[in-house]
């Protein structure tokens, strides 16, 4: 289809079409013939040199010239029509003979151009990859290249001239993208240039991205309340408008922080974080959180980087001393330069602000400093100068812990020193286990008896016994090592965990007879080992999200704790093999999000595992199990087991008696789930107890005055808000036998009928007719004589079935006068048969002579005997049980009745035949008392006053 409607369709799929310049009445000339076939020759040449001769700067401004823009959404299918050219120019066919007057070309003859137009791009270009056009039609496409508008606008760069079939141009406005077309209407008698102008639209095909993965922000410890930074690299949206990124937040602000975003000019927006409480480096030097990019489609779509935020320190802290006073002894045989003592003071904090330098006080003699040399950085102190017969015994060290900015720590050493004449004990260690600069490194759970060091003691002067003993804590044990003398053995004595203690120092010291000293001192460094896995906080990590959640929903930060240190203490975080795939953790933060929307009537608990895992070689790692509750919201609606109920319920039903419940369920859980029930009509009739459902009818029911009800119930629940459902209730009332047969024919007991004579016998009399409100075998009727009154009523029988009276026998001259028949109307209803009864009057006699010896005989109380006996009617009620009897003597007598019925019949029809073509004047005087009565009279016959008939 083309035109407009193909136009509409267009606009459906997100085209749109807007002429840009159309000037219809500007310089378009008169109307062109066409020409000879010289000008078709032409023609080629001249479309060569508009070609190449660089026209179109001229055709530009031309008269023809023209310009048309469409707008469409950018990822649209192969074959979307984008506009017709033939239409949008009113180039369309018209009558032949007429002038458009909104165009310039010249008259047609038919429905076609002769000859036809023809739409191409100036040149191929791009046009393959974006559009195609119709050379016939001139309806523009997408073509089978998606357009892409961000890939586009990139690839085309900022605006490009025409001058090309196709070329891209990215406006300054920031979400214009314009895909640009020249087109050629020949031939050349019609000839246009158009330009062609297409604005891709955006849609919201791309989420917002941060240029990194991990994003750091560095905060002054003293930073104030308020302070704002920036966080650099922003996240990047290619999309444009309300589609690019809008707003950041933070999946935990730890209770310190909070974010800002602010816009620019240019409409570019930069998260700041906000300082919202004191920080201390010392008591917490990072925060870690997820920053989340949100642009502003619908659905939104999301992009997430790792924020770290450093704490940066400042010079918040002095150095101080553990001790203040420690007591160092130096023997006078001491060698220069050995270390006496160390003084170590502590800075918390970091960098420059926890550099240190030592001095000795001004109080120190200059003699104590002459001979015990301070190094200011280590606060190691050695002998300087060798220790001659005048140096005091007795130094007091007064030294001072400088820090920047800081009143300086003090601490005092003591130095004894014992002049000695002869030469100490010698101690010379040879080390097994590795030893570095006085060091020894163990690993940790090393086994027990794990040899450290041989000692060999001695004395120089080989005249004095030297002993051996270990000093220190730890476990350690120095024995001596046989069968040689003066050698002992340190080795450990149980294992060690680097957890609970890192670093030992003891010293071995060997003593004389005469009381002279040697301490060698050991440190003993320990090496952590891979031997603790993580440990969750919570074995059982118990969660509850409310159901339809948002898409990547934050659920909680695990996190556990590995006492090992260095990497053999760093935890990653996964999902166990039974976590559905949903789900999703962070391996280094221990975010567990749930990337889908929860239901909760579809699943109500899940319990996953999860594990923690360290980076030891081996690792090691340990497992939590997750227990997430989804809490119920109220998103569904009561449900009715049926759509429609039907009760069948039979009339007379007490009132409020139980007619049927109406089962009604919701999905919802709690409140959500309670369901109330009402009546939407009827409600003064009928109600529902809302606890079991049941329903009621307040007052007892006639089905003859109303046989069947339509009920709207309505659910609803106790949700916020309510949600609610309706179903229809049919209600069928069952009839019971509670209205006896109403005899409408005779309707008086003063009635009569008079019977002629010569009525024959089988010939049908009158009728009793009745009816009965009540339905089905309720209201079968059987009509019988039970009491008779007259010169010889058994002359007369009732029909069961029909009511119909005949007369069974011919009357005689003895059998004139009133004949009284008392007709029983039964039905055969269950469980007690309801019956009327009526007398039926037939006055025998040639006419009515004396109506009023009639009247009086009729106001006589009739002496009748009652005859009480059933009517036979072949119709039982359903309810009676069925004798076992043969059918056989019933088919018989059906079939001998039928028979007989028929040839009365047929007598009698031949006979009125008869007598009609007869012309005896005696016959024809008494011809209206010989008629004999109708099989049927006339129901609509009321209580009338006893006949006159006589003879004419």
């Amino acid at each position: 289809m083309r035109g407009r409607g193909n136009a509409r369709s267009s606009r459906a799929l997100g085209v749109s079409w807007y002429p840009a310049t159309w000037h219809p009445r500007l310089d378009m000339g008169r109307l062109h013939r066409p020409r000879s076939s010289t000008s078709h020759r032409n023609l080629p040449h001249l479309f060569l040199f508009f070609l190449f001769v660089e026209p179109f700067s001229c055709l530009a401004s031309h008269s023809r010239a023209t310009e048309l823009l469409y707008s469409l959404n950018e990822g649209l299918p192969a074959g979307v029509l984008i506009g017709s050219l033939a239409e949008d120019l009113r180039l369309l066919p018209r009558s032949a003979g007429r002038l458009d007057p909104h165009s310039q070309l010249p008259e047609r003859t038919g429905a076609e151009w002769n000859p036809p137009l023809s739409f191409s791009l100036a040149s191929r270009g791009l046009s393959g990859q974006y559009v195609t056009l119709d050379n016939r039609s001139g309806e523009l496409h997408t073509s089978a290249q998606e357009i892409d508008r961000e890939a586009l606008c990139l690839e085309g760069g900022g605006g490009t001239a025409w001058g090309g079939s196709v070329s891209i141009s990215s406006s300054p406005s920031s979400d214009s993208c314009l895909l640009l077309l020249d087109v050629l209407v020949l031939p050349q008698e019609y000839f246009r240039f158009v330009k062609v102008k297409i604005a891709i639209r955006d849609i919201n095909d791309n989420a917002p991205q941060f240029p990194v993965s991990q994003i750091s922000v560095w905060v002054p410890e003293n930073a104030p309340v308020n302070t704002r930074l920036a966080i650099e690299h922003p996240a990047v949206d290619p999309d444009v408008g309300i589609n690019g990124v809008q707003t950041y937040r933070l999946l935990d602000y730890h209770g310190m922080f909070t974010l800002d975003v602010e816009e620019n000019e240019n409409g570019e927006r930069t998260p700041y974080l906000i300082v919202m409480g004191a920080l201390d480096r010392e008591t917490q030097d990072q925060y870690v959180s997820i920053i989340i990019a949100e642009d502003g489609g619908s659905p939104p779509l999301l992009g997430s980087a790792t924020l770290t935020i450093g704490i940066s320190d400042i010079n918040d802290n002095c150095p101080f001393f553990t001790d203040s006073q420690i007591n160092v002894t130096v023997y006078g045989n001491a060698t220069v330069g050995t270390p006496i003592a160390a003084v170590q003071a502590v800075d918390k904090d970091l960098g420059t602000n926890a550099q240190i330098t030592y001095s000795y006080s001004q109080k120190v003699p200059q003699a104590s400093k002459d001979l015990f040399h301070l190094d200011e950085n280590t606060g190691v102190i050695k002998l300087f100068n060798k220790i001659g017969g005048s140096v005091l015994q007795s130094h007091k060290l007064t030294i001072l812990a400088n820090g920047p900015g800081c009143i300086p720590a003090v601490i005092t050493a003591l130095v004894s020193v014992i002049k000695v004449i002869f030469r100490p004990p010698e101690i010379v260690p040879r080390y097994i286990a590795n030893e570095i600069d006085g060091v020894v490194y163990l690993k940790e759970l090393e086994p027990v008896n794990t040899p450290i060091a041989f000692f060999t003691i001695r004395d120089p002067e080989g005249k004095y016994k030297v002993n051996c003993y270990l000093d220190g804590e730890g476990p350690f044990r120095l024995s001596p090592y046989k069968p040689y003398n003066n050698e002992y053995l340190l080795e450990t004595t149980k294992p060690m965990d680097y957890e609970l203690q890192q670093f030992y120092e003891v010293a071995v010291v060997a003593w004389n007879s005469e009381g002279f000293h040697v301490k060698r001192v050991i440190k003993v460094q320990l090496l952590d080992d891979n031997d603790n896995a993580p440990i969750f906080l919570q074995p059982l990590i118990e969660l509850t999200i409310e159901e339809n959640n948002s898409p990547n929903a934050f659920l909680t930060k695990l996190y556990a704790t590995d006492a090992d240190s260095g990497e053999r203490g760093q935890v990653s975080y996964f999902l166990g093999p039974d976590a559905p795939s949903y789900f999703s953790l962070d391996s280094v933060t221990g975010i567990l999000t749930v990337s889908t929307q929860l239901d909760r009537e579809e699943k109500e608990k899940y319990r996953y595992t999860v594990r923690a895992v360290d980076c030891g070689k081996p690792p090691r790692e340990s497992v939590a199990t997750v227990a997430l509750t989804v809490l119920d919201k109220n998103d569904n609606s009561p449900r009715f087991i049926n759509k429609d109920f039907s009760f069948f319920v039979p009339e007379n039903f007490p009132g409020y008696g139980e007619i049927g419940v109406i089962s009604v369920t919701d999905a919802d859980a709690g409140r959500n789930g309670w369901v109330a029930l009402s009546v939407v009509n009827q409600s003064d009739i009928f109600v529902i107890d809302t606890g079991k459902g049941m329903l009621r009818a307040k007052v007892s029911l006639d089905r003859e005055q109303q046989s069947s009800y339509t009920l709207w119930v309505e659910a609803v629940d106790g949700g916020e808000p309510a949600l609610s459902s309706t179903a229809k209730i049919t209600i069928l009332l069952l009839d019971i036998n509670d209205n006896p047969p109403l005899v409408l024919f005779p309707q008086s007991n003063m009635s009569y009928l008079l019977v002629l004579p010569s009525t024959l016998p089988g010939s049908p009399v009158t009728e009793v007719y009745a009816v009965d409100k009540d339905t089905g075998m309720n209201a079968v009727i059987a009509y019988s004589i039970i009491g008779r009154r007259g010169p010889r009523p058994e002359s007369f029988r009732i029909d069961p079935k029909t009511g119909n009276i005949t007369l069974e026998e011919a009357l005689l001259q003895t059998d004139y006068g009133l004949h009284r028949l008392l007709v029983k109307v039964s039905d055969h209803g269950y469980p007690e048969p309801l019956h009327s009864t009526v007398m039926v009057n037939l006055f025998v006699n040639d006419t009515v002579s004396n109506e009023s010896y009639i009247e009086s005989l009729l106001r006589k109380e009739p002496e009748i005997n009652i005859e009480e006996k059933e009517p036979q009617i072949s119709i039982e009620p359903t309810h009676r049980k069925v004798e076992s009897v043969s059918c056989m003597p019933t088919l018989v007598a059906l079939s001998v009745i039928s028979l007989g019925s028929i040839t009365l019949v047929t007598g009698m029809g031949i006979y009125i035949c008869l007598r009609k073509g007869k012309k005896h004047p005696r016959e024809d005087e008494n011809l209206e008392v010989q008629i004999p009565l109708k099989g049927k009279i006339d129901l609509h016959m009321r209580e009338r006053k006893p006949m006159d008939i006589s003879n004419i």
